[in-house]
């Protein structure tokens, strides 16, 4: 049994409404399913479901304390504390239970719409490659140290998190680098975490079938900086017109970075191609096989960053000039007939126009650009036929097939796309629903030189559809046409 401490007495104490306050605890859960005996359940409304309505199967199973956000009869032997929100209360237990981890470590937490996945991925690997104990959660994998694990979620649930963080203390990791998402802000799974510093990326419009519209998007993501301690540092993008707004509020030190403007960290592209590029930050020049504008903002983002972290500016060059993309993330595969295949996850608008205009930047006269994209199902409806409209205007040739549909129709969200192609780029627009033949199309018509863009699942190595989950790779389905 774990005893209660100071901070979690102080907080729950005055709020029992029933029984006497518990020694300690067992376990701490919002599922009623996973309530021990002498445990705490904490009833949390959720977007789907109300931990409310289950309090009667949790209280069945003998927990020591309940915790609510309105008053309900427990029997004898069960405390009841009545709180105004019970996501902050599960995360502060949460934190209590495991010891408050992030306290032993230097968490940074990176927020935006997108590079999220690739600043935390390289931040990661540029301190491992300087020696530092490190850990990343992030969408495609979670690591702590050099062992790896398949994540959930972009941004795990709160206990899964504090578990998480307590593995990498328990491992001597000393630096944590994660993806924050606007859910995880939103649903209070970051609270109860001690930020060393937050980086904010760019933002454009993602997720409004959760929140609603774009002002309250951005206002979630800016709750994050609101909420560092003085002593956290909070990193953004200048360029972006969001960037300096995220600091308006935030009681952490200050920092920008960008390539067009004055900033902290001042990014210049001196040269470019499809092998990478060479960049100079605040004066120090390396190469890096990354590509894009975009990642140049990306690393521009880790160089500052790491920096602020305490690390040399040399050596943080020095290691970016070491470090691969993440997976997924312009991805390029080459056949042995000249053909370029970019594998990219991007699935918004502005991720496919950047993925989009760094491949025209690069292309060399003669050269096709052929994308295969779609969207996915169950989700934001309202971007599909801007991603249409980008998508068809940039390339040479478009292939709508389908992404992750879930549980909608392929074809519908197609139409969907297809609402935002301009009557002008119809003609060079297909349909295939099947992916892998979509990918197969876009290999048969691509000639030597050309480039293949398969974007929306990247790192993904599966497929959700009505009938359930099945294996697929877009790398693997490109690489199998080209050694064909």
């Amino acid at each position: 049994m774990k005893i209660f401490d100071t901070y979690i007495t102080d907080y729950l104490k005055p709020r029992l409404r029933a029984g006497s306050w518990p020694q300690g605890a067992t376990a701490v859960t919002d599922h009623s399913a996973r309530v021990e005996p002498g445990g705490i359940f904490v009833a949390v409304r959720g977007p789907v479901r109300d931990g409310h309505t289950y309090i009667s199967d949790a209280l069945a199973k003998g927990p020591a304390l309940v915790v609510a956000e309105e008053p309900v009869e427990v029997p004898e032997g069960t405390a009841l504390a009545v709180v105004d929100d019970s996501r902050e209360a599960l995360a502060r237990l949460a934190a209590w239970y495991y010891d408050y981890p992030s306290e032993r470590l230097k968490v940074t937490g990176v927020t935006g719409t997108n590079g999220k996945t690739s600043v935390a991925t390289l931040l990661y690997r540029v301190f491992k490659g300087a020696g530092y104990a490190a850990g990343l959660i992030s969408t495609i994998e979670n690591r702590i140290g050099d062992s790896v694990e398949p994540a959930r979620n972009t941004t795990p649930g709160v206990l899964e998190l504090q578990r998480l963080l307590a593995r990498m203390v328990e491992a001597g990791v000393e630096y944590v680098f994660m993806e924050v998402s606007s859910h995880g802000i939103d649903q209070g799974r970051v609270e109860g975490i001690r930020f060393a510093g937050g980086i904010f990326t760019n933002l454009t419009p993602e997720h409004l079938d959760y929140h609603r519209t774009f002002i309250e998007y951005r206002d979630v993501k800016k709750r994050f900086f609101d909420r560092l301690p003085p002593e956290a540092f909070a990193l953004t993008n200048a360029d972006d017109k969001n960037g300096l707004f995220m600091l308006q509020n935030t009681a952490a030190r200050r920092y920008t970075y960008a390539l067009k403007r004055p900033a902290d960290f001042k990014a210049d592209i001196l040269e470019k191609s499809f092998e990478g590029m060479l960049l100079r930050i605040n004066g120090v020049e390396f190469w890096t096989p990354l590509v894009g504008t975009f990642n140049a903002y990306n690393l521009a983002a880790v160089f500052g960053a790491s920096v602020l972290l305490g690390m040399e500016p040399e050596e943080a060059a020095l290691q970016l000039s070491k470090v691969r993309p993440p997976r997924g993330r312009f991805e390029t595969v080459r056949s042995p007939r000249g053909k370029i295949a970019v594998i990219d996850y991007a699935h918004t608008a502005d991720a496919l126009e950047k993925v989009l205009q760094t491949i025209r930047e690069l292309r060399r006269p003669g050269q096709q650009i052929i994308t295969v994209m779609g969207a996915g199902g169950d989700r934001d409806r309202t971007k599909r036929p801007e991603m249409g409209r980008v998508a068809s205007r940039l390339s040479d040739w478009l292939i709508v097939t389908s992404d992750n549909p879930r549980s909608e129709d392929p074809a519908q969200i197609a139409a969907h796309i297809l609402e935002g192609v301009d009557e002008g780029d119809a003609y060079k627009t297909l349909v295939i629903l099947d992916r892998s033949q979509a990918i197969k199309a876009a290999e048969r018509y691509a000639r030597p030189g050309d480039i293949i863009l398969i974007a929306g699942k990247g790192h993904e190595t599966y497929q959700i559809t009505r009938e359930g989950t099945r294996p697929f790779d877009d790398r693997a389905e490109i690489l199998k046409y080209f050694e064909n």
